[in-house]
């Protein structure tokens, strides 16, 4: 028996498994010649770039409802250790630990949530980084009508204005006031706080729209400061040597993400965000028989710069990933990746969206027709086929890098 395995079951997991087993269909490899075996901690496939949304139930997909069809195997618990010498992985579970031999290994791990050091994070702050993360945060939420009044009841602050914490912002006025009711709706105050010079800067062309789409939803934007101590009752942010005490009862740390530690294991030097160097057939430069994709993998997505952490890259990844993995198994002819473009979309709640283009993001298409294109995104594109059949599920995992989303340009309109 040949066995490909699969750690981590996220966009790149979910995609590497499912090529896999697409490949060894293609070459007539029966189950009792060769498996794929999925490792995963959780019985589902988290659409985590969704996590800034409610409800969440349909960013869940059941994995027996995808790996089932496909005849991969699924294994649930966590894989604590690979050793890339003997080619096996130790995985802890809830029947105990067990060591589980593979003939390839694909890395799909993901990345986690940056913790620094900060005085009273860990203790009051919430996130979305995790299916259980968000939930907590709108458990959380939906108790502030019953807390005693306070100037910060209904005040919460999101550090962090990257992608996630900016759709998380845009998301929250309009959340809370819902919860809270009309008679405390004014009382509703949601700050973004970020250390860059301005709000939204590294999404280049759209920063201004969306400083402007921030202003209309009433979020106050707190630039160029840092975010230096948390208590039960707010945060401390420093602008050098001035200091600011905000009351809040909500904090949500959105503070940017690295590879997961497990790729550090591997015998290879890390980029400086813990990912390991994989070269165009997604093999880990320097450890035959491994393969890595997703979050904690760096390629040169387009022969020159290299992937971005991001479903985007993560899923063509982890498809060119699997079937590089059963065509190395097999000694037949890899594919390449290399992908020529690249689109940033942002969610801006009940504003709309912006859709840029390229790596400098030169703003295409904002307001209602860049958040048409966000929802067919977050709702069809970046999942597999719902209630897919054996051939729908393998046709979506071929390894084949998709155009771009279509949108309505500005210039179209």
């Amino acid at each position: 028996m040949k066995r490909i395995v699969v750690i981590g079951a996220g966009f790149a997991g979910l995609w590497s498994a499912l090529s896999a087993a697409r490949k060894l269909d293609e070459l007539h490899e029966s189950p009792d010649q060769a498996e794929v075996l999925i490792v995963n901690p959780q019985p589902y496939h988290s659409v985590r770039v969704r996590n800034y949304e409610q409800p969440l139930d349909a960013t869940l997909v059941p994995l027996d409802d995808v790996l089932g069809p496909t005849g991969i195997r699924f294994l649930q618990g966590k894989a604590s250790a690979v050793d890339s010498v003997n080619r096996s992985i130790a995985v802890e579970g809830d029947a105990g630990a067990q060591t589980i031999d593979y003939d390839r290994l694909i890395l799909a791990v993901g990345s986690e949530l940056i913790r620094p050091n900060i005085p009273g994070l860990d203790e009051h702050a919430f996130d979305v980084d995790t299916y259980d993360g968000a939930c907590k945060l709108q458990a959380h939420l939906q108790t502030l009508p019953a807390l005693p009044d306070s100037s910060g009841r209904y005040t919460a602050v999101v550090i962090g204005a990257g992608l996630t914490g900016i759709e998380l912002a845009a998301e929250l006025p309009s959340r809370m006031r819902e919860i809270v009711g009309d008679a405390d709706s004014g009382k509703v105050r949601v700050l973004l706080v970020d250390r860059s010079a301005r709000i939204g800067q590294a999404i280049g062309g759209a920063q201004r729209v969306i400083e402007d789409a921030m202003g209309k939803l009433t979020v106050e934007m707190r630039p160029g400061v840092s975010l230096e101590a948390l208590d039960g009752q707010g945060v401390t942010l420093g602008d050098g040597d001035r200091r600011e005490k905000i009351e809040a009862c909500t904090v949500v740390w959105c503070g940017g993400i690295r590879a997961n530690p497990l790729a550090a294991q591997l015998p290879v030097t890390l980029d400086p965000m813990g990912r390991v160097a994989v070269d165009t057939f997604l093999r880990v430069e320097g450890v035959p028989s491994v393969f890595a994709a997703g979050d904690c993998a760096r390629i040169l997505i387009d022969g020159v710069r290299p992937s971005v952490m991001s479903c985007q890259h993560g899923r063509p990844m982890g498809r060119f990933a699997g079937n590089n993995a059963v065509s190395d198994l097999y000694d037949v002819e890899m594919l390449p990746l290399e992908i020529d473009w690249y689109t940033t979309i942002c969610d801006l709640g009940p504003w709309g969206a912006v859709y840029t283009e390229g790596w400098d993001r030169q703003l295409v298409s904002s307001g209602e027709s860049a958040k048409e294109t966000k929802r067919s995104i977050n709702g069809e594109r970046i999942y597999p086929p719902k209630h897919g059949t054996r051939e729908e599920l393998f046709k979506a995992a071929a390894p084949i890098a998709q155009t771009p989303p279509h949108t309505e340009r500005m210039d179209e309109q």
